[in-house]
């Protein structure tokens, strides 16, 4: 299988190359925005030919885009309007009938939306050996619209993702806290681990006052506390609290350095997590994941929770979890939520009134077996994952089965 990375470089660029590639980037996010209001007003046909059709020409006279970067842009909407479509399938709707008290779930498609997506920052996407390229001295060929300029890029570790059984593709030039850098995607043909070569099994809870817990088949429980991160979070909640009752100009552009600063944060994060939990894993495990789709809209936390919830990037640190770990020679899968809480690990017994979500804690009323329930999760975790050794595709619990 391949597996993808991408490279973030920081390129080092003089006042003028600066000015050459903002003004790129700006033309270039206005071209998206353009076919962004063009699939928005024509029935989101998201079809690469058609759209080619119909503002190719477009692109190339009133915006002033290079034909590689007019064809870039259609890809570029066409992707994100994809992304999005996925996305809604995969939440719909859902209401309470105020008069049977039955939840109804509606499917959810591109028609829902009430504006096109929203083109306001700028950017580039550049085709590799025609928009960028490596030189031999080590430096970058990157094209404009005015001319082709040479940069240098920071590295920074990434020198291993430079030999020949990478891949490189398509570049994404981003402007961050007023340095350029450039996003490379990579992709290597990496070999698969078979269930029949797992030799260990990780299970892995997910939440909120404990990050992560995971525990393994020779019963080694790991807690990673989420305090300190909560604490962090709420001290960035109360900083745009108090700048946006500022209302003001300065306290508007705070926001926006902030929001940044605060997703940075939370990516390193989960980055560093990931990291550790595939470097101590011992060879070929199977990394065991609860299925967390939909959380947000199932939740009926209080406010507070609620936003908490929110902020949390449960599926950043997944996607993390995933390469780093198909890189390393691991592999993970992501299993049904259901009863894996309420679940005794020993006796297999599923009822909800066993876990106390006041002080953290589980007892099953039928074998007396009791700890935290993060841990009885991660324990049930590491069940399932042994059902997909013996040969489920899709392990899951279920109160008929177990009784």
């Amino acid at each position: 299988m391949k597996q993808a990375v991408t490279l973030k470089l920081r390129i080092l660029l003089a006042a003028e190359e600066a000015q050459l590639l903002q003004e790129t980037m700006r033309q270039f996010a206005v071209g998206c925005q353009l076919v962004s209001q063009y699939l928005f007003d024509h029935g989101f046909v998201l079809d690469q030919n058609v759209l080619h059709e119909a503002l190719y020409h477009r692109l190339r006279a009133d915006i002033g885009l290079k034909a590689q970067m007019a064809q870039s842009a259609i890809r570029h909407v066409i992707g994100n309007y994809k992304t999005v479509q996925t996305q809604m399938k995969s939440e719909p709707y859902a209401f309470k009938d105020r008069y049977t008290g039955q939840w109804t779930r509606c499917p959810r498609d591109l028609t829902w939306l009430r504006r096109p997506l929203q083109y306001r920052k700028p950017q580039l996407k550049l085709v590799r050996n025609r928009d960028w390229s490596w030189l031999k001295d080590g430096r970058l060929s990157l094209n404009t619209l005015a001319k082709r300029l040479r940069v240098t890029p920071y590295l920074h570790g990434f020198e291993q993702y430079l030999t020949p059984d990478w891949q490189l593709g398509t570049a994404t030039v981003l402007r961050t806290g007023g340095h350029y850098f450039l996003h490379i995607a990579a992709a290597k043909e990496v070999a698969t681990v078979d269930r029949t070569q797992v030799k260990d099994i990780v299970g892995i809870d997910r939440g909120l006052r404990f990050v992560l817990v995971s525990h393994n088949r020779a019963g080694q429980t790991t807690f990673v506390s989420g305090k300190a991160i909560a604490s962090k979070r709420a001290q960035y909640h109360r900083t745009r609290q108090e700048l946006q009752r500022k209302n003001t100009k300065s306290a508007k552009r705070c926001l926006h350095r902030l929001s940044g600063r605060e997703n940075r944060w939370m990516s390193d994060v989960n980055h560093r997590l990931s990291k550790t939990l595939v470097s101590e894993a011992s060879p070929k495990t199977l990394f065991v994941v609860e299925n967390l789709t939909g959380i947000r809209q199932q939740s009926r936390r209080q406010a507070q929770a609620q936003r908490e919830l929110h902020s949390w990037s449960f599926f950043e640190l997944e996607q993390a979890l995933r390469y780093k770990a198909t890189l390393a020679g691991h592999t993970v899968i992501a299993v049904s939520a259901q009863y894996t809480s309420q679940r005794c690990p020993k006796c297999g017994r599923i009822d909800k009134t066993q876990r106390d979500h006041k002080h953290h804690t589980y007892r099953c009323v039928a074998c007396g077996y009791q700890s935290n329930d993060d841990r009885i999760a991660a324990m049930n975790l590491v069940t399932l994952g042994q059902q997909y050794l013996s040969g489920s595709n899709h392990p899951r619990f279920t109160k008929e089965v177990v009784g």
